[in-house]
Parts: C-alpha cells; structure tokens; sequence
C-alpha cells in the first residue's frame, strides 16, 4: 500500500476554456498552460505517479514539448492510469480539493467524480472530488487562479 499527493495551480485568463476533471464549466476566465490547464486532474496525476514512484507529471509531459500543447488533460490521466495498471498498481482511492473562490462547482463534482472514474476504470465510489474558498483571502481568493491537491491511495496486486 502506498499514498502519494499532488498539489497544482493556474492563473486564470480571458480567452481559455475552464475545464476541471475534464468537465467544462461555463466561466468567464479559464486556467492558464501548456494543456488545458486542468488543475484537478493534474494534481491527481502527480499523486498517483507519486505514490508509484513514478516521478511527476513534468517528466512524462513536459511543458517543453509541442506534443502536449493544449493537450486534454484526460488523456494525460488515462496514460498515467495505464503506466500504473502495467506496473501492477490498483487505485484504491482519490481524495481532491479544488481551491477557488468562484465559481461554485457543486452541481459540477458528480460529473467531474464519473468522469474520472471512468478514466482510471475505477468505481465513482472511489473517488472524492471537493471544492472550497479561501474567504477572499490570497490569489484564490482574488480570483487570479485556481489551485487543486489530491490525496490517493494504490496497493500493488
């Protein structure tokens, strides 16, 4: 049995698309990057390449690369998923925050739960998907970015 975390952030920007877990949500501003900019996703990416010692998201998709520009975040996860299952990791569960003061995403995380369920070809059970505010305070709380961290847990067999 292994935990790894995943902490990411992205400025928010006019003229971009704001997808979380691979949902779109109808915002004015999206995330700023090399990708989508999906910060949940990343962040769960990071904690599970983590936990398999696997590096990090950076290594296996750098943002130097033209090959990932503006690139799915879903696919991103899905190879993740795929590097772990070849190595003989099972995902036992994903626990995130989404960390912005706007815009609210309840009526969102079911989807945003399924859809990466559905990615790693696990159960939504097994996913825990949260979003809070930062009371206005610091850049989150301004509206200048959009931070995610994910806990997760794999076991091996």
């Amino acid at each position: 049995m292994r935990i790894g975390t995943g902490y990411d952030v992205h400025r928010l920007a006019e003229g971009r698309r704001l997808v979380l877990g691979g949902v779109e949500i109808p915002f004015p501003k999206g995330l700023l990057g090399h990708s989508d900019a999906d910060v949940l996703l990343h962040a769960i990416c990071d904690a599970l390449l983590g936990a398999a010692a696997l590096g990090d998201i950076g290594q296996h998709f750098p943002d130097s690369s033209q090959e990932f520009k503006d690139i799915d975040s879903r696919i991103l996860l899905e190879r993740v998923g795929s590097l772990l299952q070849a190595r003989g990791w099972r995902i036992d569960n994903i626990d995130s925050t989404v960390i912005a003061q706007s815009p609210r995403l309840a009526a969102y995380i079911p989807t945003i739960c399924s859809n990466i369920a559905f990615i790693l070809k696990i159960k939504p059970d097994q996913v825990s998907v949260k979003a809070t505010t930062t009371e206005g305070l610091g850049w989150e709380g301004q509206g200048e970015g959009i931070a995610a961290q994910a806990v997760v847990l794999i076991n091996n067999g």
